[in-house]
């Protein structure tokens, strides 16, 4: 099987458990994950979230920069940086 197949066969439930996994850094019997395991199961639910069509705010990493006034804290990191040169004459 492979990862896609993997990633669409995947239930709810073991969505979950692997979330929780990567977030605790151990399996639910107490055995701690390998940095390769906790890369790959990162990037399993990372898939799974976008396979699904998830709501941003439900997604893994997401963080809510709304302030109470409804408007954003700092700005948006996808935008680019305007960059001023000043030379000296």
């Amino acid at each position: 099987m492979n990862f896609e197949k993997m990633i669409e066969a995947m239930t709810p439930d073991v969505y979950g458990a692997l979330k929780r996994a990567v977030e605790l850094g151990k399996w639910p019997n107490g055995e701690r994950l390998s940095q390769e395991q906790r890369d790959t199961s990162l990037r399993a639910v990372i898939a799974y979230e976008h396979m699904r069509e998830m709501p941003d705010d439900r997604r893994v990493g997401y963080i809510d920069r709304t302030r109470p006034d409804g408007k954003q804290h700092g700005c948006d990191p996808l935008l680019p940086d305007t960059l001023k040169i000043l030379t000296e004459q």
